[in-house]
């Protein structure tokens, strides 16, 4: 009975995490040095981390690398506050991803830089992509993503003052959630909409 008993030490190394294994490709790991750093809000180093990682897969001519890196960056930036750097970083990634046809990288771009003109206050640009995105939600019958699209529309209609067209919004949301059987959604929305009109 003695002998089937597992020794402590190996009970030791098996609750040990994991450690993670590190990429043999520089770059790769610079790259994932800075979505670590990114995940623990270390921006400055996350920065420096995807810049280096985006010098690599420039050296290297990687497109895909070079898109990855310059959203990470977009992220740093608008993460940071950094709007117009946040644009620069996302609009090269947008230029890459257009040129490969890669409609799910761009529609998750697109919601960055709704972000980003909303930081800006370029609100025009951040409707013109919302809609945009809301034809593609709707080509790929994706209500869930309709709906947080519109949920951004509205905010966006706040953020100016209109409150008739973000009381809309809402309706159209509590429309597609009552279509889905979703009472206590439908009746948030639908409370929210009457809030702004009365």
């Amino acid at each position: 009975m003695v002998g089937n008993i597992q020794p402590l030490a190996d009970i030791r190394k098996a609750n040990n995490k994991k450690e993670k294994k590190r990429s043999s490709d520089p770059v790769q790991a610079e790259y994932e040095d800075g979505l670590d750093f990114l995940k623990e809000d270390d921006f400055t180093q996350a920065a420096v981390a995807f810049h280096n990682a985006l010098r690599g897969y420039e050296e290297k001519n990687h497109q895909d690398g070079i898109a990855n890196a310059s959203t990470q960056l977009g992220n740093v930036c608008l993460a940071k506050g950094e709007f117009e750097k946040a644009r620069e970083h996302y609009l090269r990634a947008w230029a890459i991803c257009e040129r490969f046809d890669d409609p799910m990288s761009l529609l998750f771009l697109s919601v960055q830089l709704v972000a980003v003109y909303r930081g800006l206050g370029e609100y025009d640009k951040a409707m013109g992509l919302c809609l945009d995105m809301l034809e593609t939600h709707n080509r790929n019958n994706n209500p869930k993503d309709t709906v947080s699209t519109m949920e951004t529309m509205a905010e966006l209609y706040l953020d100016q003052a209109e409150k008739v067209k973000a009381a809309d919004a809402y309706r159209t949301i509590a429309s597609i959630h009552a279509n889905f059987k979703h009472k206590n959604f439908a009746k948030r929305f639908m409370d929210k909409a009457e809030e702004l009109e009365a």
